[in-house]
């Protein structure tokens, strides 16, 4: 299964989206991205959604992780996520838009954010 995502410059429709989720998926597979974290904890504490953390990266990846600059860790964060490079690249740029990113780990044929 493939991850989806969907972007929002809207944290409250977010929110709203990951509610509806956890109605279709398991609730471990739906986490919040943001270029900041404490913004992402913020909506994935609102939210009650995953963010990308040790358990995800591992901890090997989660050290390294200290020391890379923001977008580095950002696209090693969706590669957890199974996003290809390329795809991950192209969603750390949009993260510097200042957009929210819910995604669906996994997720079953046919869903749509």
């Amino acid at each position: 299964m493939e991850p989806i995502y969907r972007t929002f410059k809207n944290d409250d429709e977010a929110v709203a989206t990951v509610e509806r989720l956890k109605g279709e998926v398991n609730e471990n597979n739906i986490y919040v991205v943001t270029h900041d974290d404490d913004h992402t904890e913020r909506v994935a504490k609102r939210a009650d959604a995953n963010t990308v953390g040790v358990s995800e990266t591992g901890f090997g990846v989660s050290v390294k992780n200290i020391f890379r600059q923001k977008g580095d860790e950002l696209r090693a964060k969706f590669e957890e996520l199974h996003f290809s490079s390329t795809e991950a690249k192209r969603l750390e740029g949009e993260l510097d838009k200042g957009v929210t990113i819910v995604v669906v780990k996994d997720a079953p044929s046919g869903l749509s954010l």
